[in-house]
């Protein structure tokens, strides 16, 4: 018998878009550099290697979201603690809408999500830094 589900991903991104701040990616590479904002990139590391990235943006997978935000999980990465705003993307601003509403949820503030993704930045103009892997040892 198939599943039945009664929320589709349209359904649940609707909401998170009812709720959360989206934020333009030209209105986005206003805020490369400033102190008190984090770019968070949750794409795919493969997402990533292939397309690059946005200059000084953390990346965190969709996956280990709740885990990184989460300061009483073994987990929690320090940047989640600091008194910044958080902007959210991903590829084409899907995955960053349910990001944004999910760290919202958790009580981190500020958060948004731009809107359209890393595709809107490029189109945008904004500037893209090649991956480079991290050095060991």
């Amino acid at each position: 018998m198939p599943q039945s589900i009664h929320r589709g991903i349209k359904a649940l991104i609707d909401e998170a878009n009812a709720e959360i701040e989206t934020i333009s990616a030209r209105d986005a590479i206003t805020l490369i550099g400033k102190d008190d904002v984090v770019i968070v990139d949750i794409r795919d590391p493969r997402e990533i290697e292939r397309d690059g990235k946005i200059p000084g943006a953390f990346s965190c997978t969709r996956g280990m979201l709740e885990f990184w935000i989460d300061p009483n999980s073994p987990y929690a990465k320090p940047v989640f603690q600091e008194d910044k705003k958080f902007v959210f993307h991903c590829a084409g601003g899907m995955r960053s809408a349910l990001a944004a509403k999910t760290a919202q949820d958790m009580g981190l503030k500020p958060v948004a999500h731009m809107g359209g993704g890393f595709a809107a930045w490029r189109d945008a103009g904004g500037p893209i830094e090649a991956w480079e892997p991290k050095k060991k040892g």
